[in-house]
């Protein structure tokens, strides 16, 4: 790709309001941007109305001039790429949704855009046992070799970055910010290790802000890029929901991780196992429905539930359940005084196999 072919292909994609939709529809017309950006006017009117004509011939201003001149200076970076709708390393799964970016940045590994991958998506605000699932499962799925792509952010997003850096598949982080802008900052240390061992992908020009509106909009290229999507857990009308729907309507697989009825992250995958989305406990479920995919099998994972380690502490885990319970509720489960059961289930928090959740609540984790 030129410089100059990559100059036009920004000019285009930041030309004032005009959408995805209507460059698509430009695009279709015309044999690429520069012949676009060099058309007829009357032609471009009949396309798109006089309004969006004139500011397609219009020169650059000295603020895009600026921008172009920074993201062809980025680009030159070892390791920065910029990839067009023309590019033949776009990738191709993001050419069958509705509306797939002009451009794409990214930075690292773009070949992994090619890959096989799937979606793990799910709470900002997830609780220890989730974090704990996604990451196990995206670990295990990248050692059998799918890319696992997430949207960067806190919780789930966050473990599964994690998991799938300890694999073969290593991952994809697709953000909602420019390339060049680490959000949120909490996640400065992974943002590189993705960038120099997976790849950070945004269709935001450079310096673009964390805006609200980004990042369910971004959801459509997590779900686009990848041959399914897992949830592991989700609230009610959460932004996890919107890019299972979204990949539901790219025809795409939908995966969801169970929780107790009493949980509130736990609604969302329920929801979507009643709207058809398959219910999996494993990694390998989801290899085994994708095995025509000839991944590598038996990938090592921990199970969900694992034993406990010891006979007094098994004793009261089976007294804890799989449901949150408050201290007082077990203390009288057990037949103890609360005192002598908060010991006990300190011991149990140090030692990983319980955490506190809001409102004094006590999960079992193994």
């Amino acid at each position: 790709m030129t410089g100059g072919n990559l100059a036009a292909w920004l000019q285009l994609q930041q030309t004032p309001s005009l959408g995805i939709v209507a460059a698509h529809k430009l695009l279709s017309a015309f044999a690429g941007p520069d012949a676009i950006l060099a058309a007829d006017a009357a032609r471009l009117s009949a396309l798109v109305g006089g309004k969006l004509a004139t500011a397609l011939l219009a020169p650059p201003t000295a603020t895009l001039q600026a921008l172009i001149d920074k993201t062809l200076s980025w680009a030159a970076l070892p390791g920065n790429h910029v990839l067009t709708l023309a590019d033949e390393r776009y990738p191709s799964l993001l050419l069958e949704i509705a509306d797939p970016p002009l451009l794409l940045y990214a930075k690292g590994r773009p070949e992994l855009i090619q890959r096989e991958s799937l979606a793990v998506v799910g709470s900002r605000n997830a609780s220890m046992q989730g974090a704990m699932h996604a990451r196990q499962f995206a670990q295990a799925l990248s050692e059998a070799g799918l890319t696992i792509v997430s949207g960067m952010a806190l919780g789930i997003d966050t473990a599964a970055h994690e998991g799938a850096l300890a694999g073969a598949g290593s991952t994809i982080a697709v953000i909602g910010t420019g390339a060049d802008i680490v959000y949120p900052a909490r996640n400065h240390a992974l943002a590189h290790r993705i960038a120099a061992e997976g790849c950070i992908l945004s269709e935001y020009a450079l310096g673009t802000p964390a805006l609200p509106a980004n990042f369910p909009r971004r959801n459509r290229i997590i779900s686009g890029l990848a041959g399914g999507t897992l949830v592991v857990e989700a609230a009610a009308q959460s932004g996890s929901l919107i890019t299972a729907r979204l990949a539901a309507e790219q025809g795409r697989d939908v995966y969801a991780i169970p929780g107790s009825i009493q949980s509130p992250l736990a609604r969302g995958c329920h929801e979507l196992i009643r709207q058809g989305a398959k219910l999996v406990e494993t990694a390998s479920d989801i290899l085994e429905d994708r095995k025509s995919l000839h991944l590598a099998s038996n990938p090592q994972e921990k199970p969900l539930f694992a034993a406990a380690s010891g006979s007094c502490d098994n004793d009261l885990l089976k007294i804890i359940g799989y449901d949150p319970v408050s201290l007082n509720v077990l203390a009288a489960r057990a037949g103890v005084d609360a005192a002598t059961m908060n010991a006990q289930v300190l011991l149990l928090e140090m030692d990983g196999q319980v955490e506190l959740l809001p409102g004094g609540l006590i999960r079992r984790l193994a």
